[in-house]
Formats: structure tokens, C-alpha cells, sequence
């Protein structure tokens, strides 16, 4: 499975209402949930909070990347979110997180999230896809950044 075929039409939004980290991580799996991707919504957040205990998944340039690999995953997604106002994610650059894709992966699924990581975050690097997330409204404009 490619990071692109992670995601879905049912796990995007362009509006995140949450005004903090909690409340981010909280309605990303609620759309993961809705989606039937998890069987334990609570269980997955315990995976996604333990691994921002290690530090946060805010990684700076606006984008936060939590992540968690649970037995409540059902199988691989992705979910992504867009805040225009920005949350508070307690990011390691002190800004505020605008992007955020949310990676769920099972236990036995090696090294599948790594990969995904790896692949947002070299994407992201550059500031032109940044900019295209930030004004992409529909799933077809996101996925077009996304996967050129």
C-alpha cells in the first residue's frame, strides 16, 4: 500500500474546529472512527497520546503528524485536517499547526507508518505544497497536491 492510497474522501477536513492538541488528535479520530477504521477509537488515542509523550508530532512549518500503530486499527488510513486559524500543538518551532495528517496503523504492519512519515514529511518540506494544502478545499485538490 502506497501513503496516497491511505487516504480517503471520507477522512478529510478543511475546517478542524479544535483550538488545541487535544482537541485536534480528538475530531481527527472521530473522522477515522466514522470511517470504520479503528474498533476502539479511545484505545488508538492512547497509541497516538504515548507517542507524543515521547515528543511532540508537531514538527514545526505548521504541520503536526501524530501517529499511532494500535490492534484497535482495523487497517492502514490516513486522516488529514486543515485549521485556518491554526491549534495550538505545542509544535518544536512554538507555531501554530494549520496541516495535520493523522497516520493509524495496525501492530503487525512493520514498518508501513515510517514509510508514510517519511513521504509526508519530504513532501511538506517544500513550501509550494504547503501552500496548496492551506488553499485546497475538496479532497480532489488536496489529493492532487498530495500525490504529485
Amino acid at each position: 500500500m502506497n501513503t496516497k492510497e491511505m487516504f480517503s474522501k471520507n477522512r478529510v477536513t478543511f475546517d478542524l474546529k479544535a483550538k488545541d492538541k487535544m482537541g485536534a488528535i480528538d475530531e481527527l479520530i472521530a473522522l477515522l472512527a466514522a470511517d470504520g477504521k479503528v474498533s476502539d477509537p479511545e484505545r488508538f488515542k492512547e497509541a497516538v497520546l504515548k507517542r507524543e509523550e515521547e515528543f511532540s508530532t508537531g514538527i514545526g512549518m505548521g504541520i503536526a503528524i501524530p501517529h499511532g500503530k494500535s490492534d484497535a486499527v482495523l487497517e492502514p488510513a490516513m486522516v488529514f485536517g486543515k485549521s485556518k486559524a491554526g491549534v495550538d500543538y505545542e509544535s518544536m518551532d512554538d507555531k501554530p499547526a494549520h496541516l495535520f495528517f493523522l497516520i493509524a496503523v495496525p501492530v503487525e504492519s512493520s514498518d508501513l507508518h515510517l514509510r508514510a512519515l517519511s513521504e509526508i514529511s519530504r513532501n511538506l518540506m517544500h513550501s509550494d505544497v504547503r501552500e496548496k494544502l492551506m488553499k485546497a478545499e475538496s479532497f480532489e485538490e488536496f489529493i492532487s497536491v498530495f500525490g504529485s
